[in-house]
C-alpha cells in the first residue's frame, strides 16, 4: 500500500479519550503513520464528532445499564449503532483494519462483514467475559450469560487476524481456550505515559484537616470492590477509632449510587469523599501526590485474578504504595510496590483496613515501596514500553514495518 494504512477503532465500553488504553493505541498508530478513526460512547463528552490530535473521534449516545438485562439491552443498542458508524467511516474515508476492544465480544460480527471487503480484524481483549459472568452471577443467569460469552469469545478468536491481550494470563486464554496461533497473540499492558502525572503537586487541603489520605481512582462497577473499600473505611474510622484518615474515591460507574448510600448508612460522610469522574489529569495528579497510599479493593474472583488494573499502574507512576487483595495479576503488576491482603476464598474488608493502618504506621516502608513502584513503572510498565508490542502486532497483521516516526 502506498497510502498510509487506515484503522478504525471500536470501543463500546468507555468513551475516548477517557479510555486511556484505546486512546494511547490510537496515538501510537498515528505516530507510526496510520490514519486513525475511533467510534465510542458519548457519555459526558459534548461533541459527537471532533478531530483530536489528528484522530477523528465519533461518539454516540448510549445508556449505561446494570444487571444481566441491562447489559443485553446496552449491547443490543450499541452493536447496530457501531455497525452503522463503521459503514459511515468506511464510505467517508475508508479503513484497512477494524480494531475492536471488548466487552462486548459481539463486535466480531461487524468485522466479519468487512472482512469480505478485505479488511483485517484485530481483537483487543480487555476483559475475560466468561470469567466476569462467573464472578457476577449464579444459577440460570450464569448458565445463560456464560454460554453467550463463550460463544462470542470463540467467534472473536476465530475471526481475528491478530489478538491483543493486556497480560500473559489473558494471552493464555487466547492460546488455550481460543486455539489462536501464538505468533498472532501479543501482550500490550494497560499503562500510562511517563509524562501523564509528572506535574502533580501535594495539596494539604485535600486531606480535609486529617493527617493521612487514602486514595482510590477508577471505575465503580460490580467487580471493583468499592463496597469492600467503604467497609474497610468503616473499620478504620469507627472500629479502630482512627478519625485521622481521609478516604477519597474518584471515579464513576453503575455502582456509584449504591456505594454512596452505603457510606451514608455507615455514617462515613465525613471520612469518605466522593469526587466524581475527573477529566483533568492535573487534578488527579495532585490527589496522587498528596496521598499517603492508594488502594485497589478489587475482590478475589475469577475475572479479577486475570485483570491488570489501570489504577495500580497509575499509582506506581506517582510512586505511591498500593494496598490490594492478593490477586494474581495485581501481584504481578505491583510486585514489591504492593502490600497484599490474603483472600482465603473471600475478601475481608477488616483485613484491608488493618493493612492500610499497618502501612500508614510505617513511613519508611511506604517510601521504599513507592520508590520500587516508580522504578518498575519507568523501566517496565510505562506506555512507552508497550508501544513496541502494539506495532509488532500490526507488522504481523499487515506484513509491513510499523515504526514510530517521532
Amino acid at each position: 500500500m502506498n497510502n498510509p494504512p487506515r484503522v478504525l477503532l471500536l470501543d463500546e465500553n468507555a468513551p475516548v479519550p477517557a479510555d486511556r488504553r484505546v486512546w494511547y493505541e490510537a496515538l501510537t498508530l498515528r505516530d507510526a503513520g496510520f490514519k486513525v478513526s475511533v467510534v465510542s460512547p458519548k457519555w459526558h463528552y459534548a461533541r459527537r464528532h471532533e478531530q483530536l490530535e489528528g484522530i477523528d473521534v465519533y461518539r454516540f449516545p448510549l445508556p449505561s445499564l446494570g444487571g444481566i438485562g441491562g447489559h443485553l439491552v446496552e449491547y443490543a443498542i450499541a452493536t447496530p449503532i457501531l455497525f452503522a458508524y463503521s459503514w459511515f467511516v468506511y464510505f467517508r474515508q475508508g479503513f484497512d483494519v477494524i480494531h475492536a476492544a471488548n466487552p462486548p465480544d459481539f463486535l466480531y460480527l461487524i468485522a466479519r462483514v468487512f472482512k469480505w471487503l478485505g479488511v483485517k480484524f484485530v481483537f483487543d481483549q480487555h476483559d475475560a467475559v466468561p470469567e466476569a459472568c462467573a464472578s457476577r452471577w449464579t444459577g440460570i443467569k450464569f448458565r445463560l450469560t456464560n454460554a453467550i460469552a463463550r460463544w462470542s469469545e470463540r467467534g472473536s478468536f476465530r475471526t481475528a487476524d491478530v489478538v491483543i491481550a493486556p497480560n500473559e494470563s489473558v494471552r493464555r486464554l487466547a492460546l488455550e481456550r481460543g486455539g489462536v496461533d501464538p505468533d498472532r497473540v501479543f501482550v500490550v499492558r494497560n499503562a500510562v505515559r511517563r509524562t501523564d502525572f509528572r506535574d502533580g503537586k501535594a495539596r494539604p487541603e485535600l486531606r480535609r484537616g486529617r493527617r493521612y489520605l487514602v486514595f482510590y481512582a477508577g471505575v465503580i462497577g460490580p467487580d471493583d470492590g468499592l463496597e469492600q473499600l467503604v467497609m474497610a473505611a468503616r473499620h478504620v474510622a469507627i472500629e479502630r477509632g482512627r478519625r485521622d484518615v481521609q478516604f477519597v474515591i474518584m471515579g464513576h460507574g453503575d455502582c456509584l449510587p449504591g456505594v454512596k448510600q452505603l457510606a451514608a448508612r455507615l455514617d462515613l460522610d465525613d471520612a469518605v469523599e466522593f469526587t466524581g469522574w475527573c477529566q483533568d489529569d492535573r487534578v488527579m495528579a495532585d490527589y496522587l501526590a498528596t496521598a499517603d497510599l492508594c488502594v485497589a479493593p478489587d475482590p478475589k474472583s475469577p475475572v479479577n485474578d486475570l485483570c491488570s488494573m489501570n489504577k495500580i499502574v497509575e499509582y506506581m507512576a506517582m510512586g505511591r504504595p498500593v494496598v490490594a487483595f492478593d490477586l494474581n495479576e495485581a501481584r504481578e503488576t505491583a510486585r514489591e510496590a504492593g502490600a497484599y491482603v490474603a483472600s482465603n476464598g473471600h475478601s475481608d474488608p477488616a483485613a484491608m483496613g488493618d493493612k492500610i493502618l499497618e502501612l500508614l504506621g510505617s513511613p519508611r516502608r511506604r517510601a521504599e515501596m513507592g520508590r520500587i513502584g516508580r522504578q518498575r513503572f519507568n523501566e517496565v510498565l510505562a506506555w512507552e514500553h508497550q508501544q513496541a508490542n502494539l506495532l509488532r502486532a500490526y507488522e504481523t497483521l499487515l506484513r509491513r514495518p510499523a515504526v514510530l516516526v517521532a
